[in-house]
């Protein structure tokens, strides 16, 4: 089995990619930027990975289902609510159904299991932890907010001084997700946003400890292109929590996990000083634009599994 920890849509890629090509394959999903929205319990991550692999996915804006209709939403907004997550008509039956299901006592691995099911999903989808936890982004003039606020309602535009991982240390790593990194050939992080598509996952205590454990079998793609995240604010972030902008950067705050780092072409300078952190260091060109790219990246890396 391979095991997959993933969050944003960075992750979704990949593990299109490696579902074409593996059989046997989990994915851990990030649970951090979960929110409640209009009384329902949304879930950004863990749809992206649903519809991905049920080939819904509105690929163009990176979220939701293709060819939707807002119809209710703006139906809503004429009543005057105040409404800055958009939320796709089709994709709200997701959003009604999984919290009718939360609320009748069911966990958010049973809710998320259900829906595998329904879209015929093969790949095993294991939310890191069933206890609710979110990304907090400290900013210093609008105070510490939601993820989602920050990046959805306020575009991202407010200067990020700290993120923080609300009820982490408390909060219960899934049997599921340890057993997968247990059982598993190889644990590959997924080339997300470190900070806060990988980060609320590494900071269930729990889940570290076992990544840790099993160091030698989880391999990390880089999201980084020198300077530059793919997508997203990965920069931002990671300025926020004293992290050098740069593949050295995501290596360092993987350091005690990871012992195999893939990195762009682009950076094979940065190879030294992610060798001298411990790692095994593979350059490839990281970019995935089609499917092909996909499918050529998976490829790549379960050769390094094999070896």
């Amino acid at each position: 089995m391979i095991t997959v920890i993933a969050g944003g849509t960075g992750s979704v890629k990949l593990v299109r990619g490696l579902a074409a090509l593996e059989k046997n394959l989990a994915v851990i999903c990030n649970v951090g930027d979960n929110i409640w929205i209009q009384g329902l319990y949304v879930c950004p991550d863990i749809d992206t990975m649903l519809y991905g692999l049920a080939n819904l996915l509105d690929k163009k804006r990176g979220w939701g289902i293709k060819n939707d209709s807002f119809n209710c939403l703006d139906q809503l907004k004429k009543t005057g609510a105040s409404l800055w997550f958009g939320l796709g008509d089709r994709d709200l039956s997701t959003h009604l159904i999984r919290t009718s299901m939360i609320k009748s006592g069911k966990s958010l691995s049973q809710v998320t299991n259900f829906f595998r099911k329904c879209y015929s999903i093969p790949t095993q989808l294991i939310p890191a932890t069933d206890t609710e936890m979110n990304t907090t982004i400290v900013t210093p003039i609008m105070g510490d907010m939601h993820l989602q606020e920050f990046w959805v309602k306020h575009k991202g535009r407010p200067r990020v001084t700290g993120v923080k991982f609300a009820n982490a240390v408390n909060a219960k790593a899934n049997p599921a997700a340890m057993d997968a990194i247990s059982q598993s050939q190889a644990i590959i992080i997924a080339p997300a946003n470190p900070v806060s598509s990988i980060g609320p996952t590494i900071a269930l205590p729990e889940l570290r400890r076992e990544l840790v454990r099993n160091r030698h079998k989880v391999i990390a793609i880089s999201p980084l292109v020198g300077a530059t995240a793919v997508s997203g604010p990965a920069i931002k972030y990671m300025r926020a929590i004293g992290l050098d902008n740069s593949s050295v950067g995501v290596a360092t705050y993987y350091r005690d996990f990871v012992s195999k780092f893939i990195i762009s072409k682009q950076d094979h300078d940065l190879a030294l000083q992610i060798e001298a952190l411990g790692m095994l260091v593979y350059e490839t060109n990281t970019m995935m634009k089609e499917k092909k790219d996909e499918i050529r990246l998976c490829s790549h890396i379960l050769k390094l599994v094999e070896k």
